[in-house]
Protein backbone atom coordinates (compact mmCIF):
# COMPACT_ATOMS: atom_id res chain seq x y z
CA UNK A 1 0.00 0.00 0.00
CA UNK A 2 1.36 3.63 -0.77
CA UNK A 3 1.33 6.06 1.88
CA UNK A 4 1.46 9.71 0.72
CA UNK A 5 0.85 12.63 2.60
CA UNK A 6 1.63 15.60 0.42
CA UNK A 7 -1.01 16.86 -2.80
CA UNK A 8 0.78 16.85 -5.27
CA UNK A 9 1.95 13.12 -4.69
CA UNK A 10 -1.47 12.25 -4.98
CA UNK A 11 -1.76 13.77 -8.07
CA UNK A 12 1.06 12.41 -9.69
CA UNK A 13 -0.06 9.23 -8.60
CA UNK A 14 -3.69 9.52 -9.92
CA UNK A 15 -2.18 10.95 -13.31
CA UNK A 16 -0.20 7.66 -13.64
CA UNK A 17 -3.31 5.73 -13.35
CA UNK A 18 -5.04 8.16 -15.44
CA UNK A 19 -3.41 6.68 -18.49
CA UNK A 20 -4.65 2.80 -17.44
CA UNK A 21 -8.21 2.79 -17.56
CA UNK A 22 -8.32 2.00 -13.67
CA UNK A 23 -11.41 2.69 -12.19
CA UNK A 24 -10.80 4.43 -8.69
CA UNK A 25 -12.82 3.94 -5.33
CA UNK A 26 -12.13 6.58 -2.35
CA UNK A 27 -13.31 6.33 1.07
CA UNK A 28 -12.68 9.46 2.62
CA UNK A 29 -12.04 9.10 6.72
CA UNK A 30 -11.26 10.69 9.83
CA UNK A 31 -9.20 7.34 11.17
CA UNK A 32 -9.52 5.60 14.53
CA UNK A 33 -10.91 2.85 12.31
CA UNK A 34 -13.33 -0.22 12.33
CA UNK A 35 -15.30 -2.29 10.83
CA UNK A 36 -18.01 0.21 9.64
CA UNK A 37 -14.81 1.75 7.57
CA UNK A 38 -14.01 -1.59 6.07
CA UNK A 39 -17.26 -2.24 5.01
CA UNK A 40 -16.59 0.71 3.14
CA UNK A 41 -13.90 -0.23 1.38
CA UNK A 42 -15.16 -3.58 0.76
CA UNK A 43 -17.78 -1.81 -0.92
CA UNK A 44 -15.42 0.25 -2.85
CA UNK A 45 -13.69 -2.85 -4.24
CA UNK A 46 -16.82 -4.28 -5.64
CA UNK A 47 -16.96 -0.53 -7.51
CA UNK A 48 -13.80 -0.39 -8.62
CA UNK A 49 -10.73 -1.75 -9.65
CA UNK A 50 -8.50 0.02 -7.01
CA UNK A 51 -9.46 1.77 -3.58
CA UNK A 52 -8.20 4.33 -2.09
CA UNK A 53 -8.70 5.79 1.25
CA UNK A 54 -7.96 8.99 3.47
CA UNK A 55 -7.22 9.57 7.20
CA UNK A 56 -7.87 13.31 7.91
CA UNK A 57 -9.35 14.79 11.27
CA UNK A 58 -10.81 17.95 9.79
CA UNK A 59 -10.61 20.60 12.24
CA UNK A 60 -13.20 23.12 10.18
CA UNK A 61 -16.12 20.43 11.30
CA UNK A 62 -15.63 20.97 14.81
CA UNK A 63 -16.80 23.86 16.78
CA UNK A 64 -15.21 25.14 19.46
CA UNK A 65 -15.39 23.52 23.02
CA UNK A 66 -16.43 20.26 20.77
CA UNK A 67 -13.68 16.89 20.73
CA UNK A 68 -11.11 17.72 18.26
CA UNK A 69 -8.36 17.57 20.03
CA UNK A 70 -9.34 14.11 22.19
CA UNK A 71 -10.63 12.72 18.69
CA UNK A 72 -9.16 9.28 18.37
CA UNK A 73 -6.24 8.78 16.68
CA UNK A 74 -4.62 6.23 15.52
CA UNK A 75 -2.79 6.69 12.22
CA UNK A 76 -0.26 3.60 12.45
CA UNK A 77 -3.22 0.98 13.50
CA UNK A 78 -5.25 2.39 10.36
CA UNK A 79 -2.24 1.47 8.24
CA UNK A 80 -1.73 -1.70 9.08
CA UNK A 81 -6.07 -2.09 8.79
CA UNK A 82 -6.34 -0.62 5.18
CA UNK A 83 -3.00 -2.62 3.88
CA UNK A 84 -4.80 -6.20 5.48
CA UNK A 85 -8.08 -5.11 3.82
CA UNK A 86 -6.35 -4.40 0.33
CA UNK A 87 -6.36 -0.79 0.27
CA UNK A 88 -4.44 0.64 -2.70
CA UNK A 89 -3.12 4.02 -1.11
CA UNK A 90 -3.60 5.65 2.06
CA UNK A 91 -3.75 9.92 1.89
CA UNK A 92 -2.88 10.94 4.74
CA UNK A 93 -2.45 14.91 5.01
CA UNK A 94 -1.31 17.35 7.71
CA UNK A 95 -3.65 20.25 8.69
CA UNK A 96 -1.25 22.39 6.75
CA UNK A 97 -1.09 20.66 3.71
CA UNK A 98 -5.12 21.36 3.22
CA UNK A 99 -5.38 24.34 4.85
CA UNK A 100 -1.87 26.21 4.13
CA UNK A 101 -3.74 29.48 5.04
CA UNK A 102 -7.24 29.79 6.88
CA UNK A 103 -10.01 28.68 4.30
CA UNK A 104 -12.55 32.27 3.16
CA UNK A 105 -14.43 29.38 0.87
CA UNK A 106 -18.05 28.57 2.08
CA UNK A 107 -20.02 25.91 1.06
CA UNK A 108 -23.51 26.08 2.72
CA UNK A 109 -26.63 23.46 1.83
CA UNK A 110 -28.85 25.49 3.94
CA UNK A 111 -32.27 23.55 2.79
CA UNK A 112 -30.44 20.03 4.20
CA UNK A 113 -28.43 21.59 7.14
CA UNK A 114 -31.23 23.66 8.79
CA UNK A 115 -32.44 21.06 10.64
CA UNK A 116 -31.04 17.71 12.82
CA UNK A 117 -27.54 18.12 13.48
CA UNK A 118 -27.05 21.39 11.86
CA UNK A 119 -29.18 22.70 14.60
CA UNK A 120 -26.94 21.12 17.03
CA UNK A 121 -23.21 21.97 15.25
CA UNK A 122 -23.63 24.91 13.64
CA UNK A 123 -20.85 25.58 11.19
CA UNK A 124 -20.86 21.69 10.96
CA UNK A 125 -21.94 20.80 7.84
CA UNK A 126 -19.74 23.93 6.27
CA UNK A 127 -16.74 22.23 7.23
CA UNK A 128 -17.69 18.92 6.30
CA UNK A 129 -18.79 20.19 3.02
CA UNK A 130 -15.63 21.89 2.19
CA UNK A 131 -13.06 19.32 3.28
CA UNK A 132 -14.87 16.25 0.72
CA UNK A 133 -14.84 18.98 -2.37
CA UNK A 134 -11.00 18.96 -1.42
CA UNK A 135 -10.65 15.77 -1.27
CA UNK A 136 -12.51 14.61 -4.27
CA UNK A 137 -10.31 17.26 -6.15
CA UNK A 138 -7.24 16.47 -5.28
CA UNK A 139 -8.37 12.58 -5.70
CA UNK A 140 -10.66 12.29 -8.38
CA UNK A 141 -12.42 9.10 -7.87
CA UNK A 142 -15.15 7.31 -9.86
CA UNK A 143 -17.10 6.67 -6.73
CA UNK A 144 -16.49 7.82 -3.49
CA UNK A 145 -18.56 5.89 -0.57
CA UNK A 146 -20.05 6.75 2.63
CA UNK A 147 -21.52 5.35 5.43
CA UNK A 148 -25.67 5.52 6.19
CA UNK A 149 -25.04 6.64 10.05
CA UNK A 150 -24.13 9.84 9.10
CA UNK A 151 -26.90 10.23 6.52
CA UNK A 152 -27.25 14.55 6.67
CA UNK A 153 -23.87 14.18 5.68
CA UNK A 154 -24.38 11.50 2.93
CA UNK A 155 -27.18 13.49 1.64
CA UNK A 156 -25.17 16.92 2.03
CA UNK A 157 -22.39 15.55 -0.01
CA UNK A 158 -24.32 14.05 -2.74
CA UNK A 159 -25.90 17.20 -3.42
CA UNK A 160 -22.69 19.05 -3.41
CA UNK A 161 -21.83 16.63 -5.94
CA UNK A 162 -24.37 17.42 -8.10
CA UNK A 163 -24.67 20.92 -7.60
CA UNK A 164 -20.38 21.50 -8.44
CA UNK A 165 -21.28 19.46 -11.55
CA UNK A 166 -18.33 16.97 -9.57
CA UNK A 167 -17.60 14.05 -12.10
CA UNK A 168 -18.01 11.20 -8.79
CA UNK A 169 -21.10 9.09 -8.24
CA UNK A 170 -21.50 9.05 -3.84
CA UNK A 171 -22.36 5.43 -2.77
CA UNK A 172 -23.93 5.60 0.66
CA UNK A 173 -23.59 1.90 2.29
CA UNK A 174 -25.44 0.45 4.86
CA UNK A 175 -24.53 0.90 8.71
CA UNK A 176 -22.65 -1.58 10.20
CA UNK A 177 -23.68 -2.20 14.10
CA UNK A 178 -22.47 -4.73 16.94
CA UNK A 179 -24.10 -7.68 18.16
CA UNK A 180 -26.68 -5.52 20.01
CA UNK A 181 -27.86 -2.98 16.94
CA UNK A 182 -24.89 -0.02 18.10
CA UNK A 183 -23.92 2.18 15.07
CA UNK A 184 -20.20 1.20 15.15
CA UNK A 185 -18.41 4.60 15.54
CA UNK A 186 -14.79 5.60 15.91
CA UNK A 187 -16.40 7.81 19.57
CA UNK A 188 -17.69 4.50 20.98
CA UNK A 189 -14.03 4.23 22.11
CA UNK A 190 -15.24 7.01 24.55
CA UNK A 191 -18.11 4.66 26.11
CA UNK A 192 -17.16 3.38 29.64
CA UNK A 193 -18.94 -0.21 30.14
CA UNK A 194 -21.77 0.98 31.58
CA UNK A 195 -22.39 3.88 29.21
CA UNK A 196 -21.80 1.50 26.30
CA UNK A 197 -24.70 -0.98 27.62
CA UNK A 198 -26.81 2.30 28.35
CA UNK A 199 -26.28 3.00 24.53
CA UNK A 200 -27.83 0.49 22.86
CA UNK A 201 -30.87 2.05 23.43
CA UNK A 202 -30.82 4.23 20.40
CA UNK A 203 -31.21 1.65 17.98
CA UNK A 204 -33.78 -0.05 20.41
CA UNK A 205 -35.74 2.98 20.31
CA UNK A 206 -35.55 3.31 16.68
CA UNK A 207 -36.38 -0.31 16.07
CA UNK A 208 -39.81 0.15 18.06
CA UNK A 209 -40.79 3.22 15.98
CA UNK A 210 -39.66 0.65 12.88
CA UNK A 211 -42.06 -1.98 14.68
CA UNK A 212 -45.12 1.00 14.91
CA UNK A 213 -45.11 2.07 11.09
CA UNK A 214 -45.71 -1.54 10.75
CA UNK A 215 -48.51 -2.00 13.18
CA UNK A 216 -50.20 0.80 11.07
CA UNK A 217 -48.61 4.25 12.79
CA UNK A 218 -48.26 7.13 10.22
CA UNK A 219 -48.18 10.03 12.22
CA UNK A 220 -44.33 11.34 12.44
CA UNK A 221 -44.77 13.68 15.88
CA UNK A 222 -46.17 10.00 17.01
CA UNK A 223 -43.29 8.32 16.17
CA UNK A 224 -40.71 10.81 17.77
CA UNK A 225 -42.71 10.45 20.82
CA UNK A 226 -42.28 6.88 20.86
CA UNK A 227 -38.21 6.81 20.25
CA UNK A 228 -38.20 9.58 22.93
CA UNK A 229 -40.07 8.30 25.26
CA UNK A 230 -38.01 4.67 24.69
CA UNK A 231 -34.82 6.83 25.13
CA UNK A 232 -36.03 8.47 28.07
CA UNK A 233 -36.37 4.97 30.21
CA UNK A 234 -32.19 4.51 29.92
CA UNK A 235 -31.12 7.49 33.13
CA UNK A 236 -27.86 7.41 31.67
CA UNK A 237 -28.98 8.81 28.27
CA UNK A 238 -30.32 12.25 27.39
CA UNK A 239 -32.29 13.08 23.90
CA UNK A 240 -30.96 16.27 22.22
CA UNK A 241 -33.24 15.19 19.11
CA UNK A 242 -35.50 12.79 17.41
CA UNK A 243 -37.27 13.08 14.07
CA UNK A 244 -39.27 11.74 11.45
CA UNK A 245 -38.41 13.11 8.35
CA UNK A 246 -38.14 12.92 4.43
CA UNK A 247 -35.09 10.52 3.51
CA UNK A 248 -34.45 13.01 0.73
CA UNK A 249 -34.64 16.45 1.26
CA UNK A 250 -34.37 15.73 5.26
CA UNK A 251 -37.84 17.60 5.43
CA UNK A 252 -40.48 16.98 8.82
CA UNK A 253 -43.02 14.68 7.98
CA UNK A 254 -46.38 15.28 9.96
CA UNK A 255 -47.80 12.51 8.08
CA UNK A 256 -45.36 9.26 6.69
CA UNK A 257 -45.17 8.91 2.77
CA UNK A 258 -43.59 6.28 0.58
CA UNK A 259 -40.56 6.06 2.72
CA UNK A 260 -39.06 7.51 6.20
CA UNK A 261 -35.96 8.18 7.50
CA UNK A 262 -35.97 7.92 11.68
CA UNK A 263 -33.05 10.13 13.56
CA UNK A 264 -31.85 10.46 16.30
CA UNK A 265 -28.69 11.91 18.60
CA UNK A 266 -28.12 11.50 22.24
CA UNK A 267 -25.51 11.68 24.92
CA UNK A 268 -24.70 8.90 26.77
CA UNK A 269 -22.43 10.31 29.34
CA UNK A 270 -20.00 12.95 27.80
CA UNK A 271 -20.41 11.19 24.53
CA UNK A 272 -22.16 12.19 21.38
CA UNK A 273 -23.92 9.93 19.17
CA UNK A 274 -26.07 9.73 15.94
CA UNK A 275 -28.45 6.99 13.92
CA UNK A 276 -30.95 6.24 12.11
CA UNK A 277 -33.31 3.84 10.57
CA UNK A 278 -34.78 4.21 6.90
CA UNK A 279 -38.10 1.91 6.37
CA UNK A 280 -40.39 1.52 3.35
CA UNK A 281 -44.25 2.67 4.67
CA UNK A 282 -46.28 -0.42 3.44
Amino acid sequence: MLFITTIAGIRARRAELATTGTRLAFVPTMGALHEGHLALVRRGQELADEVWASVFVNPTQFAPGEDFERYPRNLEGDRVLLEQAGVTLLFAPSTKELYPRPSTTVIDLPELTAGLCGVQRPGHFQGVALVVAKLLNIVEPHVAVFGAKDWQQAMVIRRMVEDLCLPVRVEVHPTQREDDGLARSSRNAYLARDERRAASVLHRALEGAVAAIRAGERRGPALEAEVAAEVSGEPMTRLQYVAAVDPDTLAPLAALKDRVLLVAAVHVGATRLIDNVLTEVC
